[in-house]
């Protein structure tokens, strides 16, 4: 029996589930409009564990969205994962942040765009078939009118994601889709232990999140 801490952090939602062989047993998660990951991931760290009856020493990986997202986030996220991983002695695992956004979606046919807002009109995106198969891997995107174009032409589209407002703006074709949701560890269950069993692990030592750009100070 594998029990595997979940954290989602990339975004405003502070999201934190454990499960059990690969099924989420209880989660804690709060979207508020504003990053509070500081005070909050240790308290539901706590609460999720508490609820099921499961001690630290009980758990048998710690896996961590990985990005790219807030670097802010992405960085407690990381770095309160490591630290149980180190204290534990139990692996660490990460699952990238958009592919656990593209599970949020349940389409029949057609594809699934999982997008983080980024600056302007930019978004981190990747494109899933329905079968979660990648189809393009994550990358930063300038949005016009002609993104995605090929892909609507003949599919139906489901962009999924706090990077729909921009999109669903200057995209208008009867293919798209739009769904803004935010990641959350929930997502994470099944992917977290996928990988717990074919031991993909992390370096501890070593891991640091998937921020794809470098971060830039924006002077005041």
């Amino acid at each position: 029996m594998a029990n595997i801490l979940n954290i989602e952090t990339s975004t405003t939602n502070c999201s934190v589930a454990l499960s059990v062989d690969g099924k989420r047993t209880v989660l804690k998660e709060d979207n508020s409009l504003n990053y509070s990951h500081a005070e909050r991931l240790h308290v539901y760290i706590d609460s999720v564990l508490s609820s099921a009856g499961v001690k630290r020493s009980d758990l048998n990986a710690v896996a961590v969205s990985k990005g790219p997202g807030s670097y802010t986030g992405l960085r407690i996220g990381v770095s309160a994962a490591k630290g149980l991983c180190f204290a534990l002695g139990i692996p660490l695992v990460s699952v990238p942040t958009l592919e656990v956004l593209a599970h949020k979606a349940k389409p029949k046919s057609g594809y699934i765009v999982p997008m983080l807002d980024a600056r302007r009109m930019e978004v981190y995106s990747a494109v899933f078939d329905q079968t979660y198969k990648s189809i393009e891997t994550t990358s930063a995107k300038i949005l016009d009118e002609n993104s995605y174009s090929t892909l609507l032409q003949k599919h139906a589209v489901f962009f999924i994601g706090n990077g729909v407002e921009k999109t669903k703006a200057i995209i208008n074709h009867p293919n798209a889709h739009f769904d803004s949701q935010l990641p959350s560890a929930e997502q994470m269950c099944h992917l977290s232990y996928r990988k717990f069993k074919k031991q993909e692990f992390e370096d501890v030592a070593y891991f640091e999140p998937f921020y794809l750009k470098d971060f830039i100070v924006i002077p005041s």
